[in-house]
């Protein structure tokens, strides 16, 4: 026989206290005296009570869950963030709803589940929210982040966080250059929001006021599309011997490229990745990558 689980009500009345005296002392809100706090405790221990989170929820108007939406795609670097941001939270008392979706916009349909449970917030990592999408979650009072995306669509409707990428792509480029190379390249993905836009503008500028310029070769964000734009940019008559991947995976494709055509990094080529990962520091690639 299936046990039936046990209720606030009957720890109420073991513990000699009124429903609303154990609601208090689970949800840590008003004020309860030490001793009845600790009969309250010793009841739902006697009966093995645990209070129903989302229950709970709905009368504080606070779950502690916090939706996370990340596109399945090829990024080493999203493991570790999303692991980071659940230890992070879980730290704080909450816990992660994730949601991974196919496209790079996220629809209604994808997040009905936030607004199922009524999160207390919604992470968006590197993907952009349809405008129907984030109007339901504004109506819900939800607030959301966009991680390493910028939407300049719902400017001040949400909260943006994401690498100086300007900043990052023009330290690389004078980096490169005082390397003494000639002929640079960026290899990045199809450029979606303007965050790699900004990266690939910081390198253009630097290499620029030193009267040089780069390649700007567009593929997918995947080690594939890293090893085809590797072999573009090297199988030709003007080969470059200065590679920017606008992130590691890319440059991972485009190292293996490079030891394809029997070519050896850095004495021939110089490639640098975007977005450190634990994958860099791996011996087989040994990357330079910008943390």
């Amino acid at each position: 026989m299936k046990k039936t689980k046990v209720n606030s009500m009957e720890v109420a009345k073991l513990a000699g206290v009124s429903q609303s005296t154990v609601s208090r002392v689970f949800s840590s809100r008003g004020t309860v005296s030490e001793k009845t706090r600790n009969r309250v405790w010793e009841a739902a221990e006697e009966l093995g009570y645990r209070p129903n989170a989302l229950a709970r929820g709905l009368i504080m108007n606070e779950t502690k869950m916090i939706g996370v939406v990340v596109r399945d795609k090829q990024n080493l670097l999203y493991p570790e963030i999303l692991d980071k941001f659940s230890k992070g939270l879980r730290e704080k008392g909450y816990y992660v709803l994730f949601s991974y979706v196919e496209n790079d916009e996220v629809q209604q349909d994808d997040v009905f589940q936030f607004l199922e449970y009524n999160v207390d917030g919604v992470i968006a990592v590197d993907v952009s929210l349809s405008s129907a999408t984030v109007l339901n979650l504004s109506k819900s009072n939800i607030p959301i982040i966009f991680f390493n995306r910028y939407n300049k669509d719902f400017s001040g409707s949400y909260h943006f966080i994401g690498c100086d990428n300007y900043s990052a792509g023009k330290y690389i480029g004078e980096y490169l250059i005082r390397q003494n190379h000639n002929r640079y390249a960026y290899i990045s993905g199809h450029l979606i929001d303007g965050i790699e836009d900004y990266c690939k503008n910081g390198f253009c500028d630097s290499l620029q006021q030193h009267g040089k310029e780069a390649v700007i070769t567009l593929e997918d964000h995947t080690y594939e599309g890293g090893y085809r734009a590797a072999l573009r940019v090297l199988n030709c008559d003007s080969p470059s011997d200065a590679i920017f991947c606008a992130n590691n995976i890319m440059a991972f494709g485009a190292i293996d490229a490079i030891k394809t055509l029997r070519l050896s990094i850095p004495k021939d080529v110089s490639i640098v990745g975007m977005h450190d990962s634990i994958m860099a520091s791996w011996g087989r690639y040994s990357l330079t990558t910008w943390h």
